[in-house]
């Protein structure tokens, strides 16, 4: 989903969506620290291999610091509570840290706020739906983990005759700092090439903000992560559909500061034991989600 440098009320429906899709809503984004989900699947012993290839000033206190943009459901979002993060990410991820022998400490962030974060030593890790690629791989280093496409949304019927080929003159919402704002825009570009009326895109700092603003129909569709709009219309009772096919499918990847020796393939290495003793199918199963289960799992897949 979440590719350039992913997650309010627009009306009344709006609130309830937000409520729907993220407990509490955009407050997940405002940033601090958040509790971590008390569903977690995670049940592996610590390796003690892999837990030794940490840098030592993640594992003095025995606990990671994870930036995620709470908006993005199933990935990461807010509880019914407004506090506790939950969601797929975060359950494979607490995994993982346990794999590792540590415990995961959720902080939401803006989205786009998150890399520049990890970079600066603020988190130990951005785990929020990052969609990997080469630019990005120049800034951090990437385990890839899962892989997801982008897929439209709109309201139920599609009462303004969305297409994903042909949105030109219509309204669409995505969110800050995502690969669908490079789409959509290369899309509008291509209406305005054409001789037709460019796309109005709407950017919103959360998911949830974006996909409220669809159901209330102030915008015409939508386009985010395919598990993410697959939610939001399960979650909306009906009150959503999909529109188009899934496109560009690219893996996720768990965000590391570049330099860190060993970290990545550790975090590879947890991945691969969480696969081996079921608990990474498990996890995705629990989240309708095991579509985009990946068989290995690499540090920066896309350098060459």
């Amino acid at each position: 989903m979440r590719l350039s440098t992913h997650r309010a009320s627009v009306a009344t429906v709006a609130v309830a969506v937000t409520a729907l899709l993220a407990g509490c809503g955009s407050s997940g984004s405002a940033g601090g620290t958040v509790s971590v989900s008390a569903s977690s699947s995670a049940s592996s012993s610590a390796d003690a291999k892999l837990a030794a290839m940490i840098p030592a000033g993640i594992t003095s206190d025995g606990t990671i610091t994870v930036g995620t943009d709470s908006t993005y459901a199933p990935s990461e979002f807010l509880d019914a509570d407004g506090k506790t993060v939950i969601g797929f990410d975060v359950d494979l991820f607490t995994a993982v840290a346990a794999k590792l022998g540590l415990k995961a400490q959720w902080v939401s962030a803006p989205f786009d706020n998150i890399i520049p974060s990890v970079d600066s030593g603020k988190y130990e890790i951005g785990v929020s739906s990052f969609t990997i690629n080469a630019a990005r791989e120049q800034k951090a280093d990437m385990v890839g983990y899962f892989s997801a496409g982008t897929q439209w949304g709109t309201q139920s019927g599609n009462p303004q005759k969305v297409t994903a080929d042909d949105a030109c003159g219509k309204k669409i919402a995505v969110q800050k700092g995502t690969v669908q704002v490079d789409d959509i825009t290369a899309r509008s570009k291509k209406c305005t090439d054409g001789g037709k009326s460019a796309i109005t895109v709407d950017q919103y700092q959360g998911q949830d903000q974006a996909t409220a603003s669809v159901v209330s129909g102030k915008d015409d569709a939508m386009l985010a992560d395919s598990p993410v709009v697959a939610y939001a219309v399960k979650q909306t009772g009906g009150k959503l559909e999909l529109l188009g096919d899934i496109y560009d499918s690219a893996p996720y990847g768990y965000v590391l500061k570049k330099g860190q020796g060993q970290f990545g393939a550790a975090i590879a290495g947890a991945l691969t034991a969480i696969k081996a003793d079921g608990t990474y199918a498990a996890i995705l199963t629990k989240w309708g989600v095991s579509q985009g289960a990946v068989d290995t799992f690499t540090v920066n897949p896309t350098v060459k």
